[in-house]
């Protein structure tokens, strides 16, 4: 026998990752590896982002018309999402079948086809192979072989979903049904802020020095906002003194929580405040007031609402502010946030003016968002390197994961570890 006859049996290493576990089964530990630790930040990228999960795109109201795109970002994947010539929406992966160029490199604009600038392969608005240049030859010499089709070279497509103006895509067929996936109250919430067209008002591209992770934690977690942010508790935007409610999807990983305005009274919120430093200042006066002038979109009272959708999409409502933010992993260590402000179409001038001048609550700036960002960045800084410490988690008890009717507690951020353990493939023994 020669030795070319031979088989050869590449014997596969085990994954490390396999045998990781989470500390407890009721999620309120959480290791601080999985903010550091790369080989998770890239199963991170294939099992969640490139998993059976629903990636929040854009909006509907950015791709207006046939061939308006924009590019944007799944995980660590570059993505261009289109309209099609027939109306429908498309997402393909912005990276050219030929040799990985980036195809579109506009972060919006309008196009019949998109040519790649290496070597001019182009390609149609639903990201198929539409054009290559020598396919034949050049004078009788070079060409692509005979049995070259284009239609098995276009870009890696996404399913997309739609809803209520919401562009979701996926990369794997195993995802399910969009309206499951999203769960009852995160629909309903959908549907309260999404009732007529919008109209998109502007962006902000926040980067923070923090795994993108720490920030989903942050905007699951409603009660630390009334004691890191002394505008809201000063002002009344938000305080856990006032009424409000958490809510979340069946799997645990979507959330929305909301305060209702004008709930609480001046002597509780005294109270409530006692022993926290500089937190609620109730001699501080606004030297403009206009800016939180409200005129409520709802009549419902809710002043403060945050939709969250694992693993990538917020929605907020402050006051007359709305927005989506889309967050971008940069690596164990960095986010982008990508921030879209959008009012409604049949807004009367006076009325996206109020929005506008309220966009200087949130945003990389805002009196509001730019304590958020420093925050995670100071968990980030102090958990470098640690591997086997974990976050105490039990603000609002322990056990079942369910809603609660009141801010006062971590229950979201802990159905958001629920969600990611069981994508990631790391839960405990005990819930296996």
């Amino acid at each position: 026998m020669k030795l070319d006859d031979i088989p050869v049996r590449l014997a596969t290493a085990p994954d490390p990752l396999d045998s990781f576990r989470w500390p407890n089964a009721d999620y309120t530990r959480t290791p601080y590896r999985v903010f550091t630790d790369e080989a998770i930040h890239e199963r991170e990228m294939a099992r969640i982002f490139r998993g059976p999960t629903w990636n929040y795109l854009a909006l509907e109201a950015e791709i207006p018309e046939p061939g308006c795109f924009k590019t944007v970002q799944v995980g660590n994947v570059p993505v261009v999402v289109s309209r099609t010539p027939q109306g429908e929406v498309a997402a393909f992966v912005n990276r050219c079948a030929h040799r990985g160029a980036t195809v579109v490199r506009e972060e919006f604009g309008r196009a019949d086809n998109h040519p790649c600038i290496y070597h001019q392969w182009n390609y149609d608005s639903a990201g198929s192979l539409c054009g290559v240049p020598y396919r034949r030859g050049l004078n009788g010499s070079g060409g692509y072989p005979a049995d070259f089709k284009p239609a098995e070279h276009g870009l890696q497509r996404l399913r997309v979903a739609l809803y209520k103006g919401l562009i979701f895509g996926s990369f794997s067929e195993d995802a399910p049904d969009l309206i499951e996936y999203l769960g009852p109250n995160i629909v309903m919430h959908l549907d309260r802020i999404f009732v007529k067209p919008v109209k998109v008002l502007g962006y902000h591209r926040q980067r923070i020095s923090a795994n993108w992770k720490l920030y989903f934690e942050n905007i699951k977690d409603p009660y630390h906002a009334g004691l890191l942010h002394t505008f809201m508790a000063t002002f009344g935007v938000y305080r856990s003194t006032q009424r409000g409610n958490t809510l979340l999807s069946p799997g645990g990983g979507h959330a929305v929580v909301y305060s209702v305005t004008q709930t609480d009274d001046a002597a509780g919120v005294r109270e409530a405040y006692k022993g926290t430093t500089n937190k609620y200042q109730a001699d501080f006066e606004l030297a403009h007031p206009q800016l939180l002038e409200w005129t409520p979109d709802f009549h419902d009272g809710i002043g403060n609402l945050i939709i969250s959708v694992f693993p990538n999409l917020v929605v907020h409502q402050i006051l007359n502010t709305l927005a989506t933010r889309q967050v971008r992993p940069l690596g164990t260590g960095g986010l982008e946030l990508y921030w879209t402000y959008f009012g409604f179409e049949d807004d009367a001038a006076e009325r996206t003016e109020a929005r506008l001048r309220q966009l200087n609550l949130v945003g990389p700036a805002g009196y509001i968002s730019m304590e958020d960002g420093e925050a995670i960045r100071l968990v980030q800084q102090s958990i470098a390197g640690e591997r086997d410490a974990s976050s105490f988690i039990e603000m609002g008890g322990r056990g079942p994961i369910v809603d609660a009717d009141h801010v006062v507690t971590e229950v979201c951020t802990r159905g958001l570890w629920q969600q990611y353990a069981r994508t990631m493939g790391f839960e405990p023994e005990v819930a296996r």
